[in-house]
């Protein structure tokens, strides 16, 4: 879901690492939060444990960005 999001796909294809991280932030937050009724114990980790929502980034951020610019590269 984090990875279709479209300010962040333009963001891979267009800007700077920094810049990339920064939308998939936000578009991590928009999951996030649109899940929250059904997945209601992640959400809370999210909100409430700032070691829990920078190792979750970190972990969406690798898994999209490295997708993105494997693909970009063939």
């Amino acid at each position: 879901m984090v990875g279709k999001n479209e300010a962040y796909q333009n963001a891979m294809k267009n800007s700077d690492e920094q810049n990339a991280r920064m939308e998939c932030e936000k578009a991590l937050r928009d999951v996030i939060n649109s899940i929250m009724f059904d997945k209601i114990e992640l959400f809370k980790l999210y909100q409430d444990n700032p070691d829990f929502k920078k190792w979750l980034l970190s972990m969406v951020f690798a898994a999209t960005y490295s997708t993105h610019t494997s693909i970009s590269k063939k």
